[in-house]
């Protein structure tokens, strides 16, 4: 008797960039880099179900964006478990795509991780989350750590991580400007930097403590992003003129930016009141996910 799996249904969460220091460029051509990545309730979401061929089907708020892609990275996911499993299996996979693109949330990265988990389960593999963070090496930096979208202590170039045990939910406002901060020009631009010599994170149980500690850090990259783009500022200004604020800062490469929040009810208030006063910039209230 052959027993059904269950259409695997995948939430890929936006990941943030709570502190981002760089250090010297690597002999390969990347940064090295330390960052404590978070992510939040907020993401895209993927759909899989059986199919002969390899189909993937966009949907959502921002699917326009990705129509001009020749290769989706969630195509180049799944061939790349195809090839490192040894199937030939095919897929229809529905990419609701709810997070802007290329805004510094590793939205790309975290769909091909969650195409990575949700084909894993639907072609019946039973790879552990070693196996398919290594497939993710070979997709980009960010893919590993969004394979399980727990809080990590990243290093390297993005593949090496260490779990951290203890990182406590916080209401946080996102917000995109709707500009395209090119990664490569950003790097470029990088004057200063804090270098990778930091020791892991202590454990932080409370907001107070989490706070604390990212007050102490900062990104590397939010300088050159905000020269290139200097709306990147205004928002991180607004963010911070707004009650209950507790903590503003540029993730990743931009330019999403995001605030902390000493509650969810000052979080949904911010949001509403940026969303109403700038329009064209995206903005969502949500909370970190904890440990």
């Amino acid at each position: 008797m052959t027993i059904e799996v269950e259409a695997p249904r995948i939430t890929a969460p936006a990941k943030v960039n709570l502190f981002l220091h760089v250090g010297d460029k690597r002999p390969d051509g990347y940064h090295a880099l330390q960052s404590l990545v978070a992510f939040t309730r907020l993401g895209d979401e993927l759909t899989f179900s059986r199919d002969p061929e390899l189909h993937l089907v966009l949907r959502g708020p921002f699917a326009g964006a990705l129509e001009a892609e020749a290769d989706n990275l969630v195509l180049k996911a799944a061939r790349a478990l195809q090839a490192h499993a040894g199937v030939t299996h095919g897929a229809a996979i529905t990419l609701t795509k709810n997070l802007p693109v290329a805004s510094g949330l590793g939205g790309g990265s975290a769909d091909a991780a969650a195409a990575l988990r949700g084909l894993s389960r639907l072609w019946e593999l039973k790879l552990c989350d070693g196996a398919l963070r290594k497939i993710g090496e070979t997709l980009g930096s960010d893919v590993p750590v969004c394979v399980t979208c727990t809080p990590q202590w990243m290093e390297g170039r993005g593949e090496k991580l260490t779990e951290v045990k203890a990182v406590p939910a916080m209401p946080i406002v996102l917000v995109n400007p709707g500009v395209g901060v090119p990664t490569a020009k950003v790097f470029a631009a990088l004057k200063e930097r804090r270098g990778t010599g930091l020791p892991l994170p202590p454990k932080m149980e409370t907001p107070a403590e989490l706070l604390a500690y990212l007050k102490d850090n900062s990104n590397d990259l939010e300088a050159p992003a905000r020269a290139i783009a200097p709306v990147i500022g205004e928002v991180l200004t607004t963010l911070e003129s707004q009650d209950g604020v507790c903590l503003t800062r540029m993730s990743g490469s931009g330019a999403t930016c995001f605030a902390l929040f000493d509650s969810d009810e000052a979080a949904v208030k911010a949001a509403r009141a940026i969303g109403e006063r700038r329009r064209e910039w995206w903005t969502a209230a949500t909370q970190i996910e904890s440990t």
